[in-house]
């Protein structure tokens, strides 16, 4: 065999030899942390469900029937049902790499239509809820709108719109609180996410029924319907979406008024939960809304997470503020322990995103 057919046929053993150590090389890591981050990739609401059970094991342990009784267990329920239903609808814009910082002022300000127009225009209590349901959602659009029709930032135009309604909601109520003995007496109606249901130990209310079966709504209908997919595309890459036919502005449009509404109805069910209607409750929604959704896996670049995730997230928070409360810890503690959840979920999140292709 000649000198060069020699050096050719050595040439290409070389290669295949370097092609299979290539491929040996990179077969190596794909063991159980790989197998483990692609589940993760594939289910986000893994990361939160795996967090709300050790913690729920570590309070159980630590504290025993005092945090199992169904009373307990429950109460997490009912101190998390604001959160979570404008965690809903914060979930909604995030996942169009958006963010609105104007939940819970809308909330506030669709409570306090509901309770003003019943007491001081004497409208019929379901035309004021159907009242404060409509201001709700018209904010929604006006946000919406901005974003999708005038292009700008959804960060700026719901920092401005959480302004304009905070300002809105002092000047029209006049500051003034609806007690909760009026409502009982002439509206009870505005108290139905207040209305318990027992069953055994465990106490459920309106509110929390709602905030559960929302959410497994939103979740059914963001993976099984023509507008959820939608909706994640938008998120994903909006040009690529409008390059395959999405209407992306009516999506946005449509998701910034569905959140809108949904705030609406947190602002009913706040009016249950606290049993009056006043315009200084319910400040730090915004706030709220977004560390459930962050604990909760939801990117904030948009286009991948799960809302049953949220509701994972809301749940963790209100796990760690009862147990910690029933240990008798300083409260300073779980903003502590929120905080680090909240950076440990971006840097998850990060994790997740660079090594899942």
């Amino acid at each position: 065999m000649s000198e060069p057919a020699s050096r050719g046929q050595d040439f290409e053993s070389a290669l295949a030899q370097s092609a299979t150590a290539v491929a040996e090389f990179d077969h190596q890591p794909s063991g159980f942390v790989l197998r483990f981050q692609h589940a993760l990739h594939q289910t986000p609401a893994l990361v939160p469900l795996i967090v709300l059970v050790a913690a729920i094991a570590i309070f159980g342990l630590l504290l025993g029937s005092k945090f199992f009784s169904p009373f307990a267990l429950t109460l997490i329920l009912q101190q998390v049902q604001i959160v979570g239903i404008l965690g809903a609808a914060q979930s909604l814009v995030i996942l169009t790499a958006g963010i609105d910082l104007s939940v819970g002022a809308i909330m506030v300000l669709s409570s306090v239509v509901m309770g003003q127009f019943t007491f001081r225009y004497g409208m019929p209590v379901p035309l004021a809820i159907l009242s404060g349901l409509g201001v709700g959602t018209f904010c929604g659009f006006i946000n919406g709108w901005l974003v999708a029709k005038v292009k700008l930032p959804p960060f700026i135009v719901t920092l401005g719109m959480w302004q304009i309604v905070l300002a809105a909601n002092f000047l029209y109520s006049a500051n003034e609180t609806i007690r909760s003995q009026d409502i009982a007496e002439k509206a009870q109606l505005l108290h139905l996410f207040g209305a318990k249901i027992t069953i055994g130990g465990a106490v459920f209310t309106v509110g929390v029924i709602f905030m559960v079966l929302l959410v497994f709504l939103l979740a059914y209908v963001l993976r099984h319907t023509a507008w959820g997919r939608h909706v994640y595309a938008v998120g994903d890459d909006l040009e690529a979406a409008e390059l395959s036919g999405v209407q992306t502005s009516r999506v946005l449009i449509s998701v910034y008024m569905l959140s809108g509404l949904i705030c609406a109805f947190a602002g009913w069910a706040l009016i249950g939960r606290i049993g009056s209607v006043s315009p200084t409750s319910g400040q730090l929604g915004n706030i709220e809304s977004i560390t459930a959704v962050v604990i909760g896996g939801i990117s904030l670049f948009g286009g991948r997470g799960s809302i049953m995730g949220m509701l994972f997230g809301a749940l963790i928070v209100g796990v760690f503020t009862l147990g910690l409360r029933l240990m008798g810890a300083d409260a300073q503690w779980t903003f502590l322990l929120i905080g680090l959840l909240i950076i440990a979920a971006v840097a998850v999140d990060q994790w997740i995103r660079k090594v899942s292709v």
